[in-house]
């Protein structure tokens, strides 16, 4: 039958000019055909919360092809490695305490990367690979690895079959595609951490197949993506599997919000609300991202997230590449005044370095991208001057406050938030365990209102 529309009115006539002569049953098994119909023509209203969730479970992996993207510009290859010079890394939340190498490598069912690495005493240095979430999936050190701490090493699928150099540890990743990541302990002795750094080599044993990125994202931190974010949410989904389990339930999420995206009646809606409410909740949770003592945010979990997909976007936005807790716990101080004086200090039973098995350092990065605010950081190098009584008393301020050291101090920037930074890296026990937090910051200087209002008082005595 046609409907009075001709062939494009076929499927909806019958329910519109048939019901007055329609035994009931009919109507009704015809009426949930009509809204079958419906429901496949037109996906169905997505729930904010839904939406939310979605958006920060994607945000981890927008941020990590982010980079990725920006590597390649630069000028990365697969499987060849770049030497940093000490501080020549642009990310978030670099540690300034190494010199970096890094690197693209790309493996498949034939083809395996080799890394030779030097032998490395008295100094730390890890060899950190990672997925395409940002997850940690090895690190290679003497603390891993004990029977074979350096020499020849080969990032590998598991199912690969290939014939590596005599003496090779094989070491297994989940991915065709990982970040490498290698820090050598700058130390007293710099040129040596260098010279180290430029003995380590990589190259493929191969000629594997790489697949070209899906998407190519260059978002700053300041314009977050919005529905566009959701385009090719399949295609990103299967460029790389999301190693931890729990995950069924926020992908299925995921893939109903880039369906609806897809269908122009509701994707302004969707932008919507990324941005009226998915965005601001994910900013927020950023000072949520762990418990807070003494002023001091420890992220609840780094560099493995389990199911925490929130708290993996979180790092990956405020420090991307983070490794796990048995290599370094993080601390963050967050939202600081750059135009005022901050002390901190250590009694001589808890000195900074006595809480580590390498080393700490703590740098000032800005509120916004988080990058490094020159003149860097302090750390167990630098020629630090100790109280009468042996404590150690670090300052944070715009200008170098009368009687503080030097040595002591870090500049902040007037006029602007910023955050701290503190890494211990080889953690004692009470540091991983979550039962030390650094001393408290204390404000030793006054704000306008505090200085507006001390000058009321005093007029009026």
């Amino acid at each position: 039958m046609k409907g009075p529309g001709g062939a494009a009115a076929e499927l909806r006539w019958p329910c519109i000019a048939e019901v007055g002569v329609m035994k009931k049953a009919a109507v009704g098994a015809l009426a949930i055909i009509c809204a079958a119909i419906a429901a496949h023509a037109q996906p169905a209203r997505i729930a904010d919360r839904d939406i939310v969730e979605a958006y920060e479970y994607m945000l981890g992996r927008w941020l990590v092809l982010r980079q990725e993207n920006l590597d390649f510009k630069e000028g990365f290859k697969w499987n060849q490695i770049i030497h940093r010079e000490p501080g020549g890394v642009d990310w978030a939340n670099p540690n300034l305490d190494v010199v970096y190498s890094e690197a693209w490598v790309a493996l498949d069912e034939k083809s395996c990367t080799l890394i030779e690495l030097p032998e490395i005493k008295g100094r730390y240095y890890t060899v950190q690979a990672l997925n395409g979430w940002g997850e940690v999936t090895a690190n290679i050190n003497e603390r891993n690895f004990p029977k074979h701490p350096f020499g020849k090493f080969a990032f590998c699928l598991k199912d690969t079959k290939a014939t590596l150099p005599k003496g090779t540890q094989r070491v297994n990743l989940p991915s065709r595609k990982s970040r490498i990541l290698m820090r050598i302990e700058l130390g007293a002795n710099p040129a040596d951490a260098l010279a180290l750094q430029k003995k380590v080599t990589i190259k493929a044993t191969g000629a594997p197949q790489i697949d070209q990125m899906v998407v190519k994202p260059d978002f700053p931190n300041s314009k977050l993506p919005g529905v566009e974010g959701f385009d090719k949410t399949e295609e990103i989904l299967a460029s790389e599997a999301d190693l931890n389990v729990g995950m069924v339930d926020v992908r299925d999420k995921t893939r109903a919000v880039a369906k609806a995206a897809a269908d122009p009646s509701q994707r302004a809606r969707i932008d919507e609300v990324i941005r009226k409410y998915a965005i601001p909740a994910f900013l927020g949770e950023i000072p949520k991202m762990g418990k807070a003592v003494n002023g001091w945010l420890h992220p609840r979990v780094v560099g493995n997230y389990r199911t925490d997909y929130l708290m993996r976007s979180v790092a990956n936005y405020t420090g991307i590449w983070a490794n796990n807790s048995k290599e370094v716990v993080y601390f963050a101080g967050q939202g600081l005044d750059g135009g005022q004086t901050y002390t901190q200090t250590y009694p001589k039973d808890a000195l900074p370095g006595s809480k580590t098995r390498y080393f700490w350092s703590v740098i000032v990065v800005d509120g916004v991208d988080y990058k490094v605010i020159p003149r860097y950081l302090l750390n167990k190098q630098s020629p630090l001057k100790f109280d009468d009584d042996g404590s150690l008393t670090l300052v944070f301020a715009p200008k170098q406050p009368d009687g503080i050291p030097d040595s002591n101090w870090l500049p902040t920037p007037t006029g602007k938030k910023y955050n701290l930074t503190y890494r211990f890296y080889g953690p004692s026990k009470d540091v991983t365990d979550g039962k030390y937090y650094p001393p408290p910051l204390v404000r030793t200087s006054e704000t306008q209102t505090e200085k507006f209002i001390r000058s009321l008082k005093k007029s009026t005595k």
